[in-house]
């Protein structure tokens, strides 16, 4: 079964809501006949991103992988391109492999529409990365929004000019008129920004008159139809004909487009109030997108409150030079990249630059450090923050380090430990390295920067690469008397020794963790302490200790709270059932930690729990579903840049070798290749066995088949009286998740009330 088809995520509403640009979908769709590269080339402001979104939705489902959308807007650093694509594309850089090497071994063998919107400011890396790309995908088809053409190889450019525009002489009949792009654009603007406008023979002139003074430019068309909500049509064009005047002296020469576009925005700027302008300027500072306490952090002031800042800040939605959208749930914004430029000459006309600079870099410092030490706590909450906020962190870093910075850097950079080793461990060695090349940052954000370089090092399964920044870690701790740090380095340390063979000087850093952390009381020094100790009775042969280490880590860590930790002592506790030959216990610690690395996302721990349910099937006599198994860990593995390492290596060749004997060879190869083609959520229910009943058990009967397994978890802590927040911490789900469940439950069973699903519950167990 093939991958789901990506929908170039929610397709924004100006993406779909016209139908226009007839000539140019016509004539893109002929050349992608032939073509792998198409670039759509034009100024800003003429709708090349919409036009590629169209086009792209309406060609996606013509690829066996759909179609998938890059946004490079956001990007200001050529090198993380490649980290972009590899994100858009649902991959990870999360052990050895570079982000590259897992983007080839990816598209290789997969059919697919790849659209890169706004390459204009990296084609220094977007043209090599692309004919990387076709070089190694041979049914890889790729669509670049640009104002410059990339110059790569096999590239096919298509101007796009700006809208159609309707006759000057006004002998269009209405009917006619209504089907012309640009006053179709202008149309829906209006009608959605007051409510009430329609297109009839009394203002057609007028708006004819419109579009061709904006040369059709949607961008201009668009912030001009808005101002219908407070201004006439005659209004808008006797304002904006002005404004072109001082121009051109009066007379009626055309201006060429851009200055057509400037001229529009700064009218539609000049309508602003003193606030209004002032805090539109600033949000350029902003690199991606951005919440309303990020603008209440950084861009408010004794002109602009931060109590007033949402009105002022829905204002400027309403004027279309500000687009809302939802993540997750989470309201957040951003700028179009032509109104970001302009804000950002605005800016600095204000000479408000380094004052907003400054701001937001301290507002992301202090942000992360606040929440480095208890983002382990609250990880669902905590990586759907940084998700949201990479590339305005990104942005900052790399400000950090073009103004030699390095000690706040290393603050922000250090405080996105679970991001990176989760995201990105190749991108976190590009921030951390040339950081920690200037040693400057206070003692404790220098022991976390070793610690989690070391730690970087070892995902990428290189523990002789890790143990010098390890070793940094500890005797900076050590001579800054930093116990708990210290504590926590020793244990790493002691754990990058045993995978580096080195089991003498493993068990000294051992003996000395064990020393000094039972009089420390820190829940981060004791669970590494416990973690590295069922890693050492493992290297020692000593399944027993290693088994009662980890499951004191399961008692810790879900006590804590701590779903990372957690799902990799329950990995342990797995991998000691596997070396034990107890089977079940193995396959019922290891579905635990899969459904913890399903919930927290986390690719790699995915990877681990998909090979040990092969492992786990293929000892049980379900060797089809072992082949099919080992199959899609293998493929979740190249999508992580992974590979099994260790004491399950031999275990997993055997399961192999056991299930290709059992089907054949042939049969076995089937089934493996048709496992490497399940998506990785369906691969994950078939491990968990929710392949064949979906989301319910069929031991739960008929009234249960109507809510999803996990619904049916939270019924059922409803109906032992817990709140959201208490069902939440069970469950290790956000508050928001379970708030989204109640509300599914109620819905489907039609209830009214907790405490009718409490009776439901009760009455379904009898």
């Amino acid at each position: 079964m093939a991958r789901p088809k990506h929908r170039l995520g929610n397709l924004p509403a100006e993406a779909t809501s016209f139908i226009g640009r007839r000539r140019e979908l016509g004539e893109i769709r002929k050349k992608l006949t032939s073509a792998r590269l198409v670039s759509l080339v034009g100024p800003g402001g003429v709708g090349k991103t919409r036009l590629a979104l169209r086009i792209a939705a309406d060609l996606g489902r013509g690829f066996t992988d759909g179609a998938w959308l890059v946004e490079l807007a956001e990007i200001r650093d050529g090198d993380l391109v490649t980290n972009a694509v590899l994100a858009a594309l649902d991959l990870r850089d999360q052990a050895a492999m570079k982000p590259l090497q897992i983007l080839l071994s990816d598209l290789q063998n997969r059919q697919l529409l790849l659209l890169l919107d706004n390459c204009e400011h990296l084609l220094g890396a977007v043209a090599p990365l692309v004919a990387d790309l076709l070089r190694a995908a041979p049914r890889l088809t790729v669509i670049t929004t640009t104002r410059e053409p990339l110059q790569a190889p096999g590239e096919h450019i298509i101007p796009i000019p700006p809208l159609q525009l309707p006759p000057a002489d006004g002998t269009q009949a209405l009917t006619q008129l209504r089907q012309n792009e640009a006053v179709m654009l202008f149309s829906e603007r209006a009608g959605a920004a007051s409510g009430t406008f329609e297109l009839t023979d009394s203002n057609q002139a007028v708006v004819v008159a419109l579009c061709r003074r904006l040369d059709g430019l949607p961008l201009a068309i668009e912030l001009a139809a808005v101002r219908t909500r407070g201004l006439s049509l005659e209004q808008i064009l006797d304002r904006l004909t002005d404004r072109f005047a001082l121009l051109t002296g009066g007379g009626r020469a055309a201006l060429p487009r851009h200055q057509t576009l400037r001229t529009t925005i700064d009218w539609s700027y000049d309508l602003l109030t003193a606030a209004e302008q002032m805090l539109f300027r600033r949000l350029c500072v902003f690199a991606g997108r951005f919440t309303l306490e990020d603008v209440e952090s950084v861009c408010t002031s004794s002109e602009v409150p931060a109590m007033g800042a949402m009105d002022i800040l829905s204002a400027l939605v309403d004027k279309s030079l500000v687009t809302k959208e939802d993540v997750r749930g989470l309201a957040c914004y951003r700028l179009h990249e032509t109104l970001r430029e302009y804000a950002s000459l605005k800016l600095g006309d204000a000479h408000e630059e380094e004052l907003l600079e400054e701001r937001c870099l301290e507002h992301y410092r202090t942000t992360c450090l606040r929440s480095a030490d208890q983002a382990r706590y609250r990880l669902l909450e905590w990586l759907a923050w940084a998700e949201l906020e990479i590339d305005n962190i990104r942005a900052v870093v790399q400000q950090c380090l073009v103004r030699g910075d390095s000690a706040r850097g290393l603050d922000i950079a250090a405080s996105m430990k679970y991001y990176w080793i989760t995201h990105g461990t190749t991108e976190a060695v590009r921030w951390l390295d040339p950081l920690l090349a200037a040693g400057e940052a206070s003692p404790r954000t220098l022991v976390r920067a070793y610690y989690l370089r070391g730690w970087l090092s070892l995902l990428q399964g290189d523990p002789a690469a890790a143990r010098p920044w390890i070793a940094r870690a500890v005797a900076t701790a050590r001579e800054t008397g930093q116990q708990a740090l210290l504590s926590e380095s020793l244990s790493i340390a002691a754990t990058a020794e045993n995978l580096a063979g080195e089991h003498e000087a493993a068990r000294r850093f051992l003996e000395e963790a064990e020393a000094i952390t039972p009089g420390l009381h820190d829940f981060p020094a004791t669970i590494e302490l416990v973690e590295s100790r069922a890693i050492q009775a493992i290297f020692e042969g000593n399944l027993e200790t290693s088994r009662a280490a980890s499951l004191e880590g399961v008692r810790l860590s879900r006590e804590a709270g701590d779903v990372y930790q957690l799902e990799a002592m329950l990995r342990n506790l797995g991998m000691v059932g596997m070396m034990s030959g107890d089977f079940h216990g193995a396959n019922s610690q290891f579905s635990e930690a899969l459904r913890l690395a399903r919930t927290i996302d986390n690719r790699l721990a995915q990877y681990y729990g998909l090979a040990a349910a092969g492992w786990y099937t293929a000892n049980t006599g379900r060797t089809r579903a072992a082949a099919q198994l080992l199959g899609a860990a293998e493929a979740v593995g190249r999508q992580t840049g992974a590979d099994i390492m260790g004491p399950l290596l031999p275990l997993l060749a055997q399961a192999k070798a056991s299930a290709k004997g059992a089907l054949g060879s042939s049969k076995f190869e089937a089934e493996f290749q048709a496992g490497r083609r399940l998506s990785r959520m369906e691969a994950l229910r078939l491990a968990l066995g929710e392949s064949e009943q979906a989301e319910v058990a069929a031991s739960d009967g008929a009234e249960h088949a109507a809510l999803g397994k996990r619904e049916l978890d939270v019924a059922r802590l409803v109906a032992e009286g817990l709140s959201n927040k208490q069902i939440a911490a069970r469950l290790f789900i956000s508050d928001r998740t379970v708030a989204t469940h109640v509300g599914n439950i109620l819905n489907k069973l039609g209830f009214n009330s907790r405490a009718q699903v409490a009776t439901w519950v009760a009455s379904s167990n009898r």
